[in-house]
């Protein structure tokens, strides 16, 4: 039987695989359909996700996490569940469905009423999943997932692009998001070794519950606290506009998202699997902290720093508004990762009443400085905004010190190194690259130096985390040498 440390690895290693794929069929759908699409049309679906990722999250519960958490969680458990989560994804479709002319009353576009209703039905489709999710999450199924989300991205993918190709705008962005919800569950249901049954109780439904509502409430407010800027910029400002930071945003999210998912996929049940030994624990997470800083900070400033060639050559000129958007974004992305790996922690140690408040302290802060800026423009919004999501780290990790042996300095010495070894290296490749004119040309070259630079100052410095990667390796090439 595999070991925890060999699942964990394993599951780091095909996490980040997942994440870079999935990441990379992103960059490559979301390239065809920001050369195809307007703003306008960006922008006028960008206006509702943030009613699409709280419809997602409010049929789920808290009862995903709930589930993963349960040392021993049955059958009886799922069944309860997906029923459950069913129906209240029907609830609350039908309550949007009403909703939706008061949806596009509120960012002034017509459009928004049949269009939302369209969209919609992906979290009603998604509901379907949820329990087969927690099903292969507790399993660390991560292998699995890769094949199923980049299966659905590419259908989904193809679908949207060949209907922005027939002009039909702002329809290929939903169509895309329904058939990826459909294809996506398709997969899970036929991987898992679970299926429901008409015999069910709600039983473990009200066990839960009391676990399941102080991780719900944070979520909500979590989800609050990322689109509330783009709830604003699209009842102050043009669906133009809306466009422009809906797609730097995304490419922020998308960024930050690769390294974040990659942890996120083992975190929860290997902490679950360690709550009882502290110690084993501890290195858990400063492993993780560790690794998501070497990937997060090289990652994200490197984005920062080709964030003008990256909009002009990938997506074309027509979006260049959204580079200076995306520049301040990223800075403030590459620290984003790091709350799930905190979050995850503290509900891990049973304390989701933290978790709760601390989110719900985050949004009414978010609130009021997009409130207090919003005279100044869009732009003061933004570096405000990722101001505080930076500053808002040291809330958790005060929370977990007090929790726990983790204390500031290993934090630091787990993290500091890798951010400063990356802002030094992409502040030299700009420094190096500043005299190229081609904008394609600054763009490979600033890719490239600022990649090489980062990792050859690591190999000098012989960083920890370089050698742990190698010797992983090693490791397992000797394993299965003496197999063969």
């Amino acid at each position: 039987m595999d070991s925890l440390k060999d699942k964990a690895a394993r599951g780091l290693l095909w996490g980040t695989f997942t994440s870079g794929a999935t990441q990379m069929l992103n960059v490559v759908i979301g390239i065809f359909l920001a050369r195809l699409l307007s703003p306008a049309d960006v922008g006028i679906v960008g206006m509702i996700t943030i009613f699409t990722v709280l419809a997602n999250n409010l049929q789920e519960a808290g009862f995903f996490t709930a589930l993963v958490n349960k040392k021993e969680a049955t059958d009886k458990d799922y069944n309860a569940v997906f029923w459950f989560c069913l129906a209240l994804s029907l609830i609350i479709y039908f309550i949007l469905f009403l909703s939706a002319p008061l949806i596009a009353q509120f960012f002034h576009q017509p459009a928004l009423t049949w269009l939302s209703r369209f969209v919609f039905l992906s979290f009603v489709i998604a509901s379907l999943g949820i329990a087969h999710s927690a099903w292969m999450f507790k399993r660390l199924m991560v292998k699995e997932r890769a094949v199923i989300m980049i299966a659905s991205l590419v259908i989904s993918g193809s679908v949207g692009i060949a209907l922005a190709l027939n002009g039909y705008g702002y329809w290929s962005l939903a169509w895309q998001q329904v058939v990826f919800s459909l294809i996506f569950n398709i997969g899970r249901f036929c991987v898992t070794r679970w299926h429901p049954t008409f015999s069910f109780s709600f039983a473990p439904i009200r066990e839960m519950f009391a676990f399941s509502n102080k991780i719900l409430i944070p979520t909500i407010v979590n989800i609050l606290r990322e689109y509330l800027l783009t709830v604003v910029v699209g009842r102050m400002f043009s669906a133009r506009m809306v466009g422009f930071f809906t797609q730097s945003h995304k490419w922020n999210t998308m960024g930050y998202q690769f390294v974040g998912d990659s942890v996120a996929q083992i975190a929860q049940p290997v902490m679950v699997e360690t709550v009882d030994d502290h110690q084993r624990q501890l290195r858990v997470v400063r492993t993780m902290l560790r690794y998501t800083a070497f990937m997060a900070f090289p990652a994200l400033f490197g984005l920062a720093l080709v964030s003008r060639e990256f909009i002009v050559v990938l997506l074309s000129a027509k979006w260049e508004p959204a580079a200076e958007m995306l520049r301040v974004l990223a800075i403030g992305g590459a620290f984003m990762p790091f709350y799930k790996i905190y979050q995850n922690f503290i509900i891990s140690l049973r304390r989701s009443d933290i978790y709760m408040w601390l989110n719900i302290l985050h949004v009414l802060l978010v609130f009021g400085v997009i409130i207090a800026l919003s005279r100044y423009g869009i732009m003061s919004m933004i570096v405000g905004y990722t101001l505080l999501n930076i500053l808002w780290l040291s809330m958790w990790q005060h929370q977990a010190a007090r929790l726990s042996d983790l204390r500031w300095h290993h934090v630091v010495k787990e993290i500091l190194p890798y951010m400063l070894v990356a802002a030094i290296s992409m502040v030299v490749t700009w420094w190096a690259t500043r005299q190229i004119s081609s904008l394609p040309l600054l763009l490979v070259a600033r890719i490239l130096a600022g990649g090489c630079l980062y990792v050859a100052i690591l190999a000098v410095l012989k960083m920890s985390l370089i050698n742990e990667i190698i010797n992983y390796f090693k490791n397992k090439k000797h394993i299965n040498h003496e197999k063969n």
